[in-house]
């Protein structure tokens, strides 16, 4: 019977997601299918599977890894202040912690009112389960909706983030004190210490076991199971759960800075295998018939989804400040998803007897309920801006003949352009040719400043002085500007300078040293010319930022067989493309196609979600 059970659970992993996809099921999380299979095959309903002590060690697996890949999840850099960047009040991370804050206090007023009315009377345990996000799902839907890398996506990912972070040290605090283990709290602090220790000591290893992995060792993926279980084990040995340390341990993997090819990896094990038994058997656990069989546990199943909701309301007033009413409302209920730290919080307060398991069949039917109802919602009604259609943010110093077409064309193309000039006769011969244009003065570091011109994805200083270029560059590095060009025009120009700004990751611009090149094209290459000049076709080159086709081999991009592609250059070393080379992100593809296949390839490639 057991090995009848494992061989169903594994079956209904593998059916999930192909009749998902057979009936176009697109707005259920697959998380969610999987707990309703689980519930269809187990004692609720047709009682096919039973819990055996190999599923259950499978589905606590999958928990842990469930827990890894979540840490893995959070991009440490959103937390980042650029350097001389002035603080404001309505980025990202400041709107994320206004309504998370809120989020907090108003699941805490909701257990109070629980309590009152006598239908859960653990308060800690109800405001860390009414707080909680799925972070998973969030990003998935944000994924999908492409807008992980805009304002808006970012700012409900930081909610998402602060909403498993913060509830999953919440529940270690839960646990130690329910638990009897209030005087080793203390302890916990030796948790983050390993978890710091490991960081540091396996950073430089970890460098040296990608360049000596192969396919028989894949040394990063023994490391990531490594940490796995030593957190884990550090974690259960000072009294915290072991939740706590699978997250832990996936948050030092992601300051490990693994490869776009490791991340895919550890997920293909988790997602493609032990993440499907925790959801299955998460269902097949689930006694429906005693649930219906207890009116007073149906009865808590709306007031429950209703609390999840209510939760998160104060997202849609903190969200309201930066974007629209429609898609504030729709990012906040999309934060009401909770489901992957529900199950594992659950499974702990029944483990310390804090819940009956009616009451946690009816938090986990309420949590799949809002879990299906949030993404539904925020794709019906969330309605993509201006700001989520901008591919980047470009600052121009210098408006001259050759800067000015450059602004007319990228500005066709969603790109946000703002030019300066520091010339009162170009200023008046350009003004009514671009669409921002700023007349200063004096351009140095204050005044550029002042009129926030730092704040941008790419700058260039593109004036007649070389001298002028290269030290505004400089300053535009020291402030954290990602893409900084300096022109730098005069073929008598010191090398060494040229040296300098290039070791700064300062990208040079010099037309001599184009035409040089185009010339030298056409003695050896002419067809490459020909491209270049062709108005049917042309070389393009695209930035790698949309996740949707990392992971992937080239021969699977949906749009290979209307392009060529030459070259690919990851990490500023080319490589020779082959049909199953995986694509990663930040890698800059070089490839042919005529003009209009070619401007949507490289518009889908460059996507930032």
């Amino acid at each position: 019977m057991e090995r009848l059970s494992f061989l169903i659970v594994m079956l209904a992993a593998l059916v999930i997601p192909i009749a998902m996809a057979r009936f176009k099921i697109a707005s259920v999380p697959t998380a969610v299918a999987e707990i309703v299979t689980g519930i269809i095959i187990g004692k609720s309903v047709f009682g096919w599977v039973t819990p055996t002590q190999g599923l259950n060690m499978m589905a606590t697996l999958g928990t842990m890894m469930l827990m890894f890949l979540s840490g893995m999840e959070i991009n440490f850099d959103l937390f980042k202040r650029q350097a001389g960047a002035a603080p404001n009040p309505k980025s990202p991370v400041n709107l994320a912690m206004q309504a998370f804050g809120l989020v907090f206090i108003t699941a805490a007023v909701l257990g109070l009112i629980l309590k009152w009315l006598g239908l859960f009377n653990d308060i800690f345990l109800t405001t860390i389960l009414f707080s909680t996000v799925a972070l998973g799902v969030v990003i998935a839907t944000l994924k999908e909706k492409e807008i992980l890398g805009r304002p808006a996506g970012q700012t409900i990912l930081l909610t998402a983030v602060l909403g498993e972070v913060v509830p999953m040290l919440s529940l270690t605090v839960y646990a130690s004190i329910n638990g009897g283990n209030a005087s080793r709290l203390w302890l916990i602090v030796l948790l983050f210490l390993a978890a710091i220790i490991l960081l540091r000591r396996f950073k430089q290893p970890f460098i040296w076991f990608n360049k000596i992995s192969k396919a028989t060792t894949q040394l990063d993926i023994r490391l990531a199971f490594f940490l796995i279980f030593t957190l884990v084990a550090i974690a259960e040995r000072v009294g915290a759960e072991n939740i706590l340390g699978a997250f832990l341990a996936g948050m030092v993997m992601k300051l490990l800075e693994p490869s776009e090819d490791t991340q895919q990896k550890l997920t293909s094990i988790g997602y493609g295998f032990l993440i499907p038994f925790f959801f299955i058997m998460t269902g097949v656990k689930l006694d429906i018939k005693q649930l219906f069989a207890n009116p007073r546990a149906l009865a808590l199943i709306p007031v429950l989804v209703a609390g999840f909701i209510l939760a998160k309301m104060p997202t849609v007033l903190i969200f309201s400040r930066r974007f629209s009413k429609r898609n504030s409302f729709a990012g906040g209920f999309l934060t009401v998803t909770t489901i992957t730290l529900v199950l594992p919080s659950l499974q702990v307060a029944r483990n310390l007897h804090a819940i009956t398991s009616t009451q946690s069949d009816a938090f986990i039917l309420a949590a799949v309920i809002v879990c299906i109802l949030g993404p539904i919602v925020f794709n019906s009604v969330y309605k993509l801006g201006p700001a989520d259609m901008i591919k980047q943010r470009v600052v121009i110093l210098g408006a001259n003949t050759a800067t000015v077409p450059v602004e007319q064309q990228l500005s066709k193309n969603w790109y946000v352009v703002r030019m300066v000039s520091d010339s009162q006769d170009n200023y008046k011969t350009y003004n009514s040719e671009v669409r921002d244009l700023t007349y200063l003065e004096k351009v140095d570091e204050t005044t550029l400043d002042e009129h926030d011109f730092f704040d941008t994805d790419i700058l260039v200083a593109a004036f007649k002085n070389d001298h002028k270029n290269a030290k505004l560059a400089r300053i535009a590095k020291r402030h954290g500007v990602p893409r900084v060009i300096a022109s730098q025009q005069n073929p008598k120009t010191d090398h060494r300078r040229i040296d300098e700004l290039t070791a700064q990751g300062i990208e040079i611009y010099n037309i001599f040293n184009v035409q040089i090149s185009v010339m030298r094209a056409m003695i050896e290459s002419p067809s490459i010319v020909e491209m270049l000049t062709d108005t049917e076709a042309g070389l393009f080159e695209a930035t790698v930022r949309n996740r949707r086709y990392t992971g992937q081999e080239l021969h699977s991009l949906p749009f290979i067989d209307r392009i060529t592609v030459s070259r690919i250059y990851r990490n500023h070393k080319p490589i020779s493309p082959h049909g199953d080379t995986i694509i990663e992100l930040g890698d800059h593809i070089l490839f042919t196609g005529n003009h209009t296949d070619a401007e949507e390839v490289r518009a889908q490639l460059r996507r930032k979600n």
